[in-house]
């Protein structure tokens, strides 16, 4: 089992910053974060490779989101640059080891001016 703490949402104006963190309590494979508005479904915004680093990003977010991970502190990091009014949403992190997948509480992002 692998528990996830999320911290770091919050509001901001458009064109603002935010960063959001994860922690988790053990190990991980991949790790990434979704997000989720009002009526909409729950769409992959990030993702990292354990081993590689390489990353995924979706087209909306490419070039303004940064998606990092420090694995001594089992922790992913979601830099949030330029925010606009569409990237208000829940976000989520989603890791997975050994073939399971864990999801954290979620966290508030609202861009609003």
């Amino acid at each position: 089992q692998v528990h996830l703490v999320e911290s770091g949402g919050g509001a901001v104006l458009p064109g603002g910053s935010l960063t959001l963190s994860c922690a988790a309590s053990g190990r991980t494979d991949s790790m990434a974060w979704f997000r989720q508005a009002p009526g909409k479904e729950r769409n992959i915004v990030a993702s990292i490779n354990s081993v590689t680093s390489n990353a995924y990003y979706a087209d909306s977010v490419k070039g303004r989101f940064t998606i990092s991970r420090d694995n001594a502190k089992n922790m992913v990091f979601l830099q949030m640059n330029n925010l606009k009014l569409e990237d208000t949403a829940t976000y989520y992190c989603n890791v997975d080891r050994a073939y399971s997948t864990y999801w954290g509480q979620g966290t508030q992002v609202t861009v609003s001016s």
